[in-house]
């Protein structure tokens, strides 16, 4: 895998669907000072993005997260970081899927039939474009992020003149402390700095590559997202802030471009959610072979742990498990966002995890352990603002743990970890 690839792997899987959904869901909560927790959230991703890439450069290996987290604390830690990602995964693919499917529903017609078929067709498209191996999807994810620049940014660009002052007002009208609320929903979109690290030993020159693939992914996500997002509320203003701008970034294409808008949106949905849940089942799945070689899941999981190998047991699982989460979606009619929600406090504990394992094992004096320490203390207080949400990622980490007393001893499975640390 070369840097350009990595590089829009990373773009994919933070950037994707928040832009379609999130800058009408934050300004919901906290109005025009959502634009506060956004900010909060890009100077957060700088020392998040920078520990995983040092954790990835100096242990590549498919176990991204949970092989930081065994390397620092052992085992049974790992599986409870690698059961909060891996799991998390078909939760929230159903979400990002239906996010795509409304705009192409606004613009076909047909309304919840076409969201959820829609919703249906991208997941099986991501699975069959996952069966080719990272080569295939890491050129199909180059040219989706292509895509998605240049179209973001002519939504941007094209609708700011049309920006309001007065849109800003008033500036918080729900009180300060909704920056908080808007902020965990927010956790969302800046999900997916951990994800490409399962894929690190693909890359070609892990120790080089890795960090430069994320250093233009932080550059391009934080243009792309600050951008959406100002210009969403200084923009469309009251539409946002009231609630009744579900779909913001039609709305500026609509305002900027003009034409057959919602076809437009509906093409520029498709190709951000296919862009994250790209991103994600290539980097589930290969983590879930990690696990079942290291023996927090079954070993029937490993084939396709090692470099270049194709894990398609691990992301036939996650297929089916997010056919199923989807086939409860229709069933009962769960909002986006409780999944959206349940998404992130797994994220987040991935996030305080990897963090802590980074704290213990990258050198002392670098600064890549001090971007460690701001992200643990900063993983916190987002694991704070997640509030009861959290509860879900507690009971993925109970069944991790109950499932590692009954599964191989530390020494037999710890062997190929403690020769990638080596």
């Amino acid at each position: 895998m070369t840097v350009p690839q990595g590089a829009a792997l990373s773009i994919g899987a933070v950037l994707g669907t928040g832009v379609i959904a999130l800058p009408a869901l934050a300004a919901q909560i906290a109005g025009p000072a959502s634009l506060l927790a956004w900010a909060a959230l890009v100077v957060l991703s700088v020392p998040l993005a920078a520990t995983f890439a040092a954790l990835g450069a100096r242990y590549p290996d498919a176990g991204g997260v949970a092989t930081y987290a065994r390397t620092a604390f052992g085992r049974r830690a790992a599986a409870v970081v690698g059961w909060s990602f891996y799991f998390a995964v078909p939760v929230g693919a159903p979400a990002a899927a239906l996010f795509g499917g409304a705009y192409v529903a606004a613009a076909l017609g047909g309304g919840t039939r076409t969201t959820l078929l829609t919703a249906a067709g991208l997941m099986l498209t991501v699975t069959i474009g996952n069966l080719g191996g990272v080569r295939v999807s890491g050129r199909l994810q180059l040219g989706l992020a292509a895509l998605l620049v240049a179209l973001l940014l002519t939504a941007t660009l094209t609708a700011w003149p049309h920006a309001r002052a007065a849109n800003l007002h008033p500036f918080a009208p729900h009180g300060w402390w909704a920056i908080g609320p808007a902020a965990a929903v927010l956790v969302w979109g800046f999900a997916g700095w951990e994800a490409v690290t399962s894929l690190a030993a693909d890359f070609r020159r892990p120790g080089r590559d890795l960090p430069r693939a994320t250093a233009i992914a932080l550059v391009v996500v934080a243009v792309l997202y600050l951008g959406i997002a100002a210009a969403s509320i200084a923009v469309l203003g009251p539409a946002m802030t009231a609630g009744s701008g579900g779909a913001p970034l039609a709305e500026l294409l609509a305002i900027g471009v003009g034409g057959k808008v919602r076809t437009i949106a509906a093409g520029a949905a498709v190709l951000l959610t296919l862009g994250t849940m790209n991103a994600y089942y290539a980097g589930a799945a290969k983590l879930g072979a990690a696990l079942g070689r290291d023996g927090a899941l079954p070993a029937w999981f490993a084939r396709g742990a090692a470099p270049g190998a194709v894990p398609r047991r691990s992301l036939l699982v996650v297929a089916l498990l997010g056919a199923v989460s989807l086939a409860v979606v229709a069933a009962t009619g769960t909002g986006t966002r409780a999944l959206v929600l349940l998404t992130s406090g797994c994220f987040v504990l991935v996030y305080l995890m990897g963090s802590a394992a980074a704290v213990k094992l990258l050198p002392r004096s670098s600064a890549a352990r001090r971007c460690a320490l701001a992200a643990l203390v900063a993983s916190v207080g987002l694991m704070i603002v997640t509030g009861w949400y959290v509860l879900g990622t507690l009971v993925i980490a109970a069944g991790a743990l109950l499932y590692t007393r009954r599964s191989p001893s530390e020494e037999k499975s710890g062997r190929v970890v403690d020769s990638v640390a080596a």
